[in-house]
């Protein structure tokens, strides 16, 4: 070992692929938490419903969550695929064309974010559960007599009442979010041209591929204390925020 004092901080700040991984993961929450909260909200909104077999479609959306992310991963991998994908087969089925969901720099990191949503969306879907069974039916039925619509319903009651539930949910996707590294690693090795390249995925490369274990928990200590800035803004942002 060779003690460098702070020029593995030096070289932090000059490495362009490094701030290059930090885009793309920013990039992906930008995409994965707007998407994770519609979705997770969507389908929790269903399930206080009355419909048939209910409890069946509550254990559908949390299945993915418990199967391993290695597994489900090959599987999104597959069906990306550019020639054999199911996904691409509908597309030219309905008379569209193919779609390089991952070796199309434009949209690879995109088509992770949609996989990453599916794998964790039942866990959310579970947390709004609790928070809508938690609002008292008393709000509506005051609304009601007053002749509120649906939305104004959904805008003005349901969403101030599940506040702390949306602040969890947005914790969660971030934190999850910045961990970022299975997908990537086995669906497209951080490309095509690192647009794919997660923070998570350089720090693994540059201790386990590149043997450079100092910078590499260098990386770790700078991107712990930035995931750390980012969930205190969110923080105080979302509580704050009069929805």
């Amino acid at each position: 070992m060779e003690y460098v004092g702070l020029d593995n901080f030096f070289r932090l700040f000059q490495d362009r692929l490094f701030w290059k991984a930090i885009l793309n993961t920013l990039l992906f929450l930008l995409v994965h938490i707007p998407l994770q909260i519609v979705v997770a909200l969507a389908l929790a909104y269903f399930l206080t419903q009355k419909i048939f077999i209910r409890g069946f479609f509550r254990a559908s959306f949390f299945l993915p969550v418990v199967i391993s992310g290695v597994v489900v991963t090959i599987l999104w991998q597959q069906l990306y695929g550019l020639e054999s994908g199911l996904i691409n087969r509908i597309l030219i089925s309905l008379g569209l064309g193919r779609v390089e969901w991952l070796t199309n720099w434009r949209v690879a990191m995109t088509s992770i974010a949609i996989m990453a949503t599916w794998k964790n969306v039942g866990l959310y879907v579970i947390l709004f559960l609790v928070g809508l069974q938690t609002v008292p039916t008393s709000y509506y039925e005051a609304a009601d007599v007053e002749g509120a619509t649906a939305w104004q319903k959904f805008r003005y009651i349901t969403l101030p009442a599940i506040n702390p539930t949306i602040f969890m949910v947005v914790i969660l996707s971030t934190i999850g979010g910045f961990s970022l590294f299975i997908e990537p690693y086995i669906m497209t090795g951080g490309g095509p041209l690192n647009s794919t390249l997660s923070a998570m995925l350089y720090i693994y490369k540059q201790a386990f591929e590149y043997y450079h274990m100092g910078y590499s928990a260098t990386l770790g200590l700078f991107f712990a204390l930035l995931i750390m800035v980012v969930v205190v803004v969110q923080k105080y942002t979302i509580e704050k925020e009069d929805i």
